[in-house]
This record gives structure tokens, C-alpha cells and sequence, in this order.
């Protein structure tokens, strides 16, 4: 017995060792989609053959170099395959996706005969992650027009809102104008002197803006203010 539990330790870390990793991915045709019923293999020591179901394969393999064939049949014959070589350097898992590429008459008698000429598969790149990155910059693109227009949009508001505001703040100063106008014209028609009461009876606006009146008129020196009793007296200057 215990020579037993030690053959069967002495094969698990055989096997562990033996197979350190994982080759997995998936397979496309040349429109990128996933394809089923391929058949894939690899050649290791013995070699491994794996029929995908759901477009999907994997493989464990030892440190080595391999290479991976798929082959796609319909009505057994041949119409799209590929070979990959990949190098197995460390432990761990390493993906390689495959992608199927129609096979011609000429192709079909090789696979026939000979071998797979690997040489013609290894100068085909994986196309799919280039035309992922050109999507990418092109959204990346998309969203920077989007967003510098957005912000355009908000200061050109910004501005407007603005603009708005300093209007409103001329017009104000120029209907005070007109009223300071106003009430120095109407002192000088009380011959250079009137009371605030008086002023306040000719122009229709509340005693509190009245004095707020009076006393900017003070202020810039065109009228002295002077109290008596209740009221105050104006006087042009």
C-alpha cells in the first residue's frame, strides 16, 4: 500500500510539472464570429485533439513550443482553417484566440497528402484587437468634439447671462440718471432750494428711494442737505 500512495504521489507531481500550463481562447471566422464544431490540435507529446462546441478550446501543455491547427468541415470538406505557433516559456495560462480563413481547392488536396504548411498561417496577424484599439480612438474622438462642444455651449451661456447683467446694470444707471436729473431740475426750479417733501410730491417714488436719491446728489456734490425740524432743506449748489 505504501509503495502505491507513493507511485500515485510520485504521478500527480509528475503530472504537475509535466503540464504547467494552459493554452485556451477562442475561434472566429473572418467576420469575428464565433464558430463551432472546429476541430483543433496540438502538438504535444502524445498529441491532443480537441472538437469545440461552443467556439472555444484548451489545452494543457508543458513548457514548449507548439503549434495549434484548427480545422473547420462542412459536408468533410474543408472550409476555413488556420496554424498557429505559440512558445510556452513559464507556468501559467496563455490565451490565443484563433481565426478561421477560407480554404481553396489547392488547400484541400494539401491537407489530403501533406502536412499544413505552417509558414503561410504565421504571417496572417490577429486582426480583431487592431480594429478594436481604431474603434476605441474613434469613440475617444467622438466624446472629445462632444464634450469640448458641450463646454462651448455652457460659457457661450455663461456669457450671454453675462452680457445680461451688465445691461440690466446700465439700464439702472440710466434711469437713476434721469431721476438725479430730475430732482435737481425740480430745485432749481424752487429757485435753488426746496425741501425733501416737496421734491418727493413731484416725483412719484417712495421716501425711501427719494433720500437714497438725495443723499448720492450730496455725495457727488451738487446738493447740500440741511435739517430743519422733520424735514430736510435742499440746496443747489
Amino acid at each position: 500500500m505504501g509503495k502505491i500512495a507513493f507511485l500515485a504521489l510520485f504521478f500527480l507531481l509528475f503530472v504537475n510539472i509535466a503540464y504547467a500550463a494552459t493554452i485556451y481562447g477562442e475561434i472566429y471566422d473572418i467576420s469575428l464570429d464565433k464558430v463551432e464544431g472546429v476541430i483543433v490540435e496540438i502538438n504535444t507529446l502524445p498529441n491532443q485533439q480537441y472538437v469545440s462546441k461552443n467556439g472555444t478550446y484548451a489545452f494543457n501543455v508543458p513548457v514548449g513550443d507548439y503549434t495549434i491547427k484548427a480545422n473547420y468541415y462542412l459536408d468533410n470538406i474543408l472550409e476555413s482553417s488556420t496554424a498557429e505557433r505559440i512558445s510556452v516559456k513559464t507556468e501559467g495560462n496563455f490565451r490565443l484566440d484563433l481565426i478561421l480563413f477560407p480554404s481553396f481547392e489547392e488547400e484541400n488536396n494539401l491537407l489530403n497528402g501533406t502536412e499544413l504548411d505552417i509558414a503561410i498561417f504565421e504571417e496572417k496577424p490577429v486582426i480583431w484587437p487592431y480594429i478594436l484599439i481604431i474603434l476605441l480612438i474613434i469613440l475617444l474622438i467622438i466624446f472629445y468634439y462632444l464634450k469640448k462642444g458641450k463646454k462651448k455651449k455652457i460659457e457661450t451661456k455663461e456669457e450671454k447671462v453675462e452680457e445680461k447683467k451688465e445691461e440690466i446694470k446700465e439700464e439702472k444707471k440710466e434711469i437713476l440718471a434721469t431721476d438725479l436729473s430730475q430732482i435737481l431740475k425740480i430745485i432749481k426750479e424752487e429757485g435753488g432750494r426746496a425741501t425733501q417733501k416737496e421734491i418727493r410730491k413731484k416725483i412719484p417714488l417712495s421716501e425711501a428711494k427719494i433720500s437714497l436719491m438725495i443723499a448720492e446728489l450730496e455725495h457727488e456734490g451738487k446738493i447740500k442737505k440741511i435739517k430743519k425740524g422733520r424735514g430736510n432743506i435742499i440746496i443747489l449748489r
